[in-house]
């Protein structure tokens, strides 16, 4: 637990309560983590165990199709374990019935047989720890979420987060960089940290681009030339957007005037699906504020805008003339 970087205050709430159970010996309490991906709810989970001097298992919620497979999964916890369900919201309402005795009283409701012969069995487990993760808290029910003692939203980590986070896995790949020890504002670590959008994840994978372009076209030591050529050859930018990110800004600005357009018109204009473009695009250009969502669709901010070089953008004001106008038109046409 001393290693995890960021997440300061959920690392408080849980340090303090598994000094506690492990004082009782209890398990631990049982704990969903929501978030967008990449933060470290899986490390969270493995972090747990450890502190716990337990096993973790690792399932997901799409791997639990029939309740059979949590009995099996949960017959093989020993006392005090973690079992890790990954995307728990997209666990089948059937399944997720059977885990509520589980959880409560470490016991599973079987019914054998059918018709007047039919009976309940209760099979006894071990005192265990669920963890549950998810990217979509607003879909897990709320019978489910009522019954974790411990939920806690995983925010963004900070650039010195980030940095902390990139100087460690350098010194567990054994990989050399010229500011693994100083804060030069312009080295090649803090280059990719920046890059990251705020995700461990990101920053680790962009890490391992960045070794392996130093070691075919350079020396394998991290300066900032090589990951200032590598990033540019992933084609990452200095705010840390893809080429994807900065073709959708560029079409709501050329095609559509830079908005608001709905997004199915630029899912088909750029031949994306929609679905993609919502969960993988769009929450970071909403984050930086290069992006707005309105009643009528997407649009540009003047930030956005001025990122991709265009000179037209969205304000609230045009939203409220565009308001007006309809508004006014509705009166005409329909009397209202």
């Amino acid at each position: 637990m001393s290693e995890y970087v960021g997440q300061r205050e959920l690392i408080e709430r849980l340090a303090i309560t598994l000094e506690a159970v492990r004082a009782r010996n209890e398990p631990m309490e049982h704990v969903l983590l929501h978030g967008p991906p990449g933060l470290g709810k899986t490390t969270l989970a493995h972090v747990i165990a450890e502190e716990m001097g337990t096993r973790v298992h690792v399932t997901s919620g799409p791997a639990l199709t029939r309740p059979t497979d949590l009995v099996e999964v949960l017959t093989r916890l020993g006392e005090r374990d973690v079992l890790f369900i990954d995307e728990i919201h997209r666990m089948p309402i059937a399944v997720e019935e059977f885990i509520y005795p589980a959880m409560e009283d470490f016991r599973i409701d079987v019914k054998v047989e059918s018709g007047l012969n039919a009976r309940t069995v209760q099979i006894p487990l071990q005192p265990f720890a669920l963890i549950g993760a998810t990217t979509r808290a607003g879909q897990v029910t709320a019978p489910l979420r009522s019954r974790f003692g411990i939920s806690h939203n995983l925010r963004y980590y900070e650039l010195p987060e980030l940095l902390a986070i990139v100087r460690r896995s350098c010194g567990l790949m054994g990989v050399a960089a010229d500011d693994f020890d100083s804060d030069d504002e312009n080295g090649g670590l803090r280059a990719i940290a920046s890059r990251s959008r705020g995700t461990p994840r990101i920053a680790n994978r962009l890490l391992r681009r960045a070794r392996d372009f130093a070691q075919v076209r350079g020396d394998g030591r991290l300066s900032a030339s090589s990951v200032r050529d590598a990033l540019e050859l992933e084609g990452i930018d200095a705010l840390g957007l893809d080429e994807l990110d900065r073709l959708y800004l560029r079409t709501i600005a050329k095609v559509y005037g830079g908005g608001p357009v709905g997004l199915e018109a630029v899912a088909a204009t750029l031949n994306q699906d929609a679905g993609t473009l919502e969960d993988v695009v769009e929450p970071f250009l909403l984050q930086i504020g290069f992006l707005a969502r309105t009643r009528r669709g997407r649009a540009l901010t003047r930030a956005g805008a001025e990122h991709v070089g265009s000179k037209t953008w969205w304000t609230p004001d045009h939203q409220a003339d565009d308001d007006d106008v309809r508004e006014a038109t509705d009166s005409a046409l329909f009397g209202r």
